[in-house]
Formats: structure tokens, sequence, C-alpha cells
């Protein structure tokens, strides 16, 4: 904390061991006592008969710490008591109620403008503060702090869903200062984390610039070379262009194997051969995962059919994401694939290499050549027959392993500088956390360091 930011003169055993000791003139409240608690019931359908409203939805509370007017709010339809009761206010505080994860539950949003017919929607709860006794702003970052949401984290139900039942948040403890001062450490928190957040978006635009870098590196090398001077040609294909003369065009189909992995039947598995496979989910750009990898049955001929060697190609032919790629290393001694990824081997190793396919296909993605049609909307499949067929320029082996080490080293150099800048971005948002769970337990004393500013000069920008 800054030297600056002082303890308060004198403290109390606050009771409540989430809190430990806090300000000997604060006071300790559950949530029921200093404001009302109503899980929203209002979902997303609408019906004929009801009034149409707008809808404050889970995903406008999770990215945003304010409720502004210039969000993107559903369109739906509510009954007469549902408007009643869900209406938002300004100083109303939004709460998600359910996640998948029981660490990520909580999460507060303050209502900031006056927006007419906006409901709280579902999987959300309505914290409306009581009038002169609770300011929204304060209580808003009070759900944020340590302490406090572990409260709920504790409380979280379920297995593969987790949830909030309004005992659990009408219960939880609060600590409760004077109304002036919760307004005064609102303000102080909304300055402060507002300079941490405009520190952690320059930094989130670095890295998306040494993404660019990243993607043009390897563009260039993987179309052009690495001799600027080499003479070019057209390559006759629109998407790729000129190439070094001496490269070769051809479909991948003529200088690799492909080949599509093995269907899962869940009712045929005996667990007489089983072995572990690798689904898509399993295939990043660059990185197969191989810890807690499903199995299927894989008999003497699915065995020899499709057990990976180190330096295959995986590629995507489905999911989101479809060629995206990484090169099987021998992570684990014996491994097989799903339908729904590609091996891919040269047909003569001494003239194809994969680890220069692999950036082709990086290259190949990034560049959209894998979207139907020349348009925005990505194809579903990459089907082998397809895949066989997209002609990409090869040049001869060394230069392909060249081209691919350069590769290596100069993205590595990028990858960690971009890592170093993650780094700080997660420390900047646990100095965030920090600062406000010292500033509403009262660990550090803000009242006359800040006074409240304009709401209309406020932050809004995403959490």
């Amino acid at each position: 904390m800054s030297t600056r930011l002082k303890p308060y003169p004198s403290y109390k055993d606050s009771g409540v061991k989430w809190f430990g000791r806090t300000p000997a003139h604060w006071e300790i409240h559950r949530l029921k006592h200093v404001a009302s608690v109503q899980p929203s019931n209002v979902d997303k359908k609408s019906e004929d008969g009801e009034s149409p409203v707008r809808l404050c939805n889970y995903v406008d509370v999770y990215y945003n710490d304010r409720i502004t007017a210039d969000l993107d709010f559903m369109r739906a339809t509510a009954t007469e008591n549902e408007k009643r009761k869900f209406q938002l206010r300004v100083g109303d505080v939004c709460v998600t109620k359910d996640s998948e994860e029981w660490s990520d539950i909580a999460v507060p949003a303050c209502v900031a403008d006056d927006v007419p017919d906006l409901l709280c929607g579902y999987h959300l709860a309505l914290v409306r503060p009581r009038p002169g006794q609770t300011d929204g702003e304060f209580l808003a970052r009070a759900f944020s702090a340590r302490g406090v949401n572990d409260q709920f984290r504790v409380e979280a139900n379920g297995i593969t869903r987790f949830a909030l039942g309004q005992d659990a948040l009408c219960n939880a403890l609060f600590p409760v200062p004077p109304l002036g001062e919760q307004q005064n450490i609102a303000s102080f928190l909304d300055r402060e984390t507002g300079k941490i957040d405009a520190l952690v978006k320059k930094k989130e635009r670095l890295i998306e610039l040494l993404q660019e870098k990243r993607t043009a590196l390897i563009s260039h090398a993987v179309t052009q070379g690495l001799n600027p001077n080499a003479p070019k040609k057209d390559s006759g294909i629109p998407w790729l262009g000129h190439i070094p003369k001496h490269w070769k065009v051809a479909p991948l189909g003529s200088r690799y194997h492909v080949q599509l992995g093995k269907m899962l039947d869940t009712a045929k598995i005996t667990g007489n051969h089983l072995r572990p496979y690798l689904r898509v989910f399993d295939v990043q750009w660059g990185h197969i995962n191989t810890d807690d990898l499903p199995q299927m049955d894989f008999d003497g001929e699915a065995r020899a059919k499709f057990r990976l060697n180190p330096g295959d190609l995986l590629v995507n032919e489905g999911g989101s994401y479809p060629g995206r790629a990484a090169i099987w290393s021998g992570g684990i001694e014996e491994c097989y694939y799903q339908k729904a990824l590609h091996r891919i081997r040269p047909s003569r190793p001494e003239e194809d290499s994969t680890t220069f396919l692999y950036y082709v296909m990086f290259w190949a993605a990034n560049q959209g050549v894998f979207v139907a049609g020349g348009n925005e909307t990505t194809i579903e499949h990459l089907p082998a027959e397809k895949l066989r067929k997209y002609r990409f320029a090869f040049p001869p082996l060394s230069e392909q392993l060249e081209i691919a080490s350069w590769n290596d080293r100069e993205t590595a150099k990028l990858d960690a500088l971009m890592a170093k800048v993650r780094t700080a971005i997660e420390r900047l948002q646990e100095y965030r956390t920090a600062l406000i769970s010292a500033a509403v337990t009262g660990q550090i004393d803000v009242r006359n360091i800040s006074a409240r500013p304009n709401p209309t000069q406020a932050d809004t920008s995403p959490r």
C-alpha cells in the first residue's frame, strides 16, 4: 500500500473471523439488515400479453463494475409484478448468484444510470441498499472484498454448477461504516481502481500488439522466406500471392499423409484394450494436453492405425477453431487420437517437415484460409478430403527447417515478453483486489483523502 494510506486511530475485534479487527466506530451487519435481497426470476423469453422490457443479464454484471445506459441490454417481456419487483434504480447492486466455479461467484455491479424499463434478469440477485443507511457503490465494492466474498464461496452449492440461495446472500456479514464514510471509501476506490484499470488496458493493448507482431513474423516467413532478395513468382493462389521463385506450390495431400482419428463409440468400449486418446480440446496452438486423458478401446489393428509418433502434426477437424494445430512430442509413452483430429505425416520425410507445416497452418488459419466461401462464417469442419486439396507453398527441406527454427526463436522471444506483461497484469489485479479489501474492511483510513466525484464523470470502464 502507499505510505500515505494510514490505518484508523483505534480498532476493535469485529467478532467475525473473516474480518479480524475493524475500526472502533464501525458496525457489522448481515446484508438483510442493510439492504433488501431479491433473487430474480425474470427470464429472457418474450411472452404475449407481457410488457416489453430490457434485461440486465449475467454478462452485463460480470464484465462491468457499473450498469450504465450505454450497455447493449437484451430485449424481452415481463409481467407487471416482475416489473414492480425487479425494476432497477440508481444505486441498486446486481450480483451474480450462479457460476461454473465456486471461486467465481457473487460478482457485483452497481447501477449508475436511470434506464427506463431495465429489469434485473435471471441468474442475478437484486440488492437494494436501505436509504440513509447504505451506499450502493460502497456495497458493490464490499461484495468484491476478501472476507466478504469468501463467505459466498463457502456457501456456494453445486458440483458442475454452483449457486447461492437467498439465505446465503441475506445472512452474509458486511462491515458497515457510517454513510458518509461509505461514500468516501467508494469515491477513493473509484479513482484508484480507475488508475489501475487504465494501466491494465495499456498492458492488454501491448499484448495485442505483440500478438500481431508474432503473427506477422510467422506469416512473412512461411510465405516469403528469410531471404529478402530471393526472386519471386506469382503463386497462382490469390490468398498466397507472390512467393520465392524456387518454392513449389502443391496440394497438401500430395506431400503429406492425412489420417482422421478413431470414432468414439461408448457402447462398444469393452475395457479390453483401453488406451489414452486426445480430443479437440486437448490440441491448442503449439500445445497438447496429456493430463487426465480419457480412454477407449484400441485393438491391434486400431493401435497400428492411430498411434501417435513424435513429430506427428495434429490438426483440429472440428470444434470452434478448425485448423488449430500442435506437434506431438511424445508427452506420454503411448497415445492415440479421436475423430475430429487429423494426424499429418510427411509422405517423404527427406523432403518435408511437420515443424514447417505447423507454422503454415498457423498462418493459414489466421489468414482466414479455412473460412467458408471466403466470408466471415467459420466452417464447422475441415474434412480430410478438403484439407488434402488446400494448396500451399513449400521450399526445400533445408529451408523449411531453417524457417521453422527461426520462427521458434523469434516467437519464443515474443512469448517471453507477453508472459512478463501478463504477470504484470495479474499483479495489478491482485493489488486492485487488495486495495478494495483494505478500504472496505477498514484496514486503511481514506476519510480525508477524497470526495465523491460527479457521477457523470465516474469511471465506467469494464472490470
